[in-house]
């Protein structure tokens, strides 16, 4: 069974599953392109991070970030390696829907890659309505990049 729980990223595991989600992600994309959080990067005021666990394993992380009032993004969300087509990334994102619903936001949006690799990644955030638009907050134009939206 599996828990959602907001993490303070201290405990070793979480960091662990932040590693590997930061080595995979410069792994598949092309340098200067990679916008994932780091550690001091979550641990902002503006960023809220969820782990999803398994007894005392973290299988999945996936963190919210405040943009203003009434729209905020999704950021470093990564379900663990050992762990893939189990449910914990339909259930990550259901959970950070719903956050986002109730803070009251209008507007979720995230920004992912191109190509193969993001292929399962981007079919789940279409099934849950998330639809391609145009580039939010700090993110500029790059051909490697593609902004995803929903009205949560």
């Amino acid at each position: 069974m599996f828990d959602i729980q907001e993490d303070d990223l201290s405990g070793e595991a979480t960091r662990d599953l932040l590693r590997i989600h930061l080595e995979g992600m410069h792994a598949a994309s092309p340098p200067g392109s990679v916008f994932a959080l780091d550690l001091s990067g979550l641990k902002t005021p503006q960023v809220t991070v969820w782990s999803v666990r398994n007894g005392a394993h973290v299988v999945g992380i996936g963190a919210l970030k405040a943009l203003g009032a009434d729209h905020g993004e999704i950021k470093s969300m990564r379900t663990h390696p050992d762990h893939l087509r189990k449910g914990i990334a339909a259930l990550l994102l259901d959970h950070l829907i719903g956050e986002a619903r109730a803070r009251g936001w209008k507007r979720l949006s995230l920004e992912t890659g191109r190509g193969a690799v993001f292929e399962p990644a981007l079919a789940l955030y279409r099934s849950r309505g998330f639809v391609a638009g145009e580039a939010f907050g700090d993110y500029g134009p790059n051909p490697f990049s593609q902004f995803l939206h929903l009205s949560p």
